[in-house]
């Protein structure tokens, strides 16, 4: 696992007034094998999910997004699929569902940028359409 600087930029509600944009950059550990790149950080108080660590696979047709902590969940995107996944939180538990509309990535061993658009929906209502982009840098020392 090496060190990277992990910049995510978060749209929620696309296409409506009143976008959410959560941008913010972290710290985190990369790590790239067999065409799949692993990486680490804990959220914090801008995602809402202080005491929470994401950890992801992101393979060549899917990516898997894991929390543990304040909040526990699995997210598996894969494009043109839907999945249903627990969303487990402080205050109790949801069954929600995310449809992968779009996925790009181009990891390899220095890092990579991710796009994914995805819509989702709790109990079966869609809640909203959101817009994920990750890049990964390694740390300059």
């Amino acid at each position: 696992m090496k060190d990277v600087v992990i910049s995510i930029r978060s749209i929620h509600g696309l296409g409506e007034d009143g976008e959410d944009r959560i941008e913010f950059t972290t710290d985190g550990l990369y790590h790239y094998e067999d065409g799949t790149g692993y990486l680490s950080y804990l959220e914090s108080e801008v995602t809402g999910l202080p005491g929470t660590e994401t950890c992801m696979e992101i393979r060549p047709d899917e990516v898997v997004v894991d929390r543990r902590g304040g909040v526990t969940s699995r997210m598996v995107f894969r494009r043109g699929e839907k999945n249903r996944f627990q969303y487990e939180t402080p205050f109790g538990m949801a069954t929600m569902g995310m449809a992968t509309k779009r996925i790009r990535h181009n990891f390899d061993e220095r890092g990579g940028t991710m796009v994914v658009d995805y819509v989702l929906d709790v109990e079966h209502a869609v809640v909203e359409r959101s817009r994920l982009t990750l890049d990964v840098r390694e740390q300059q020392r």
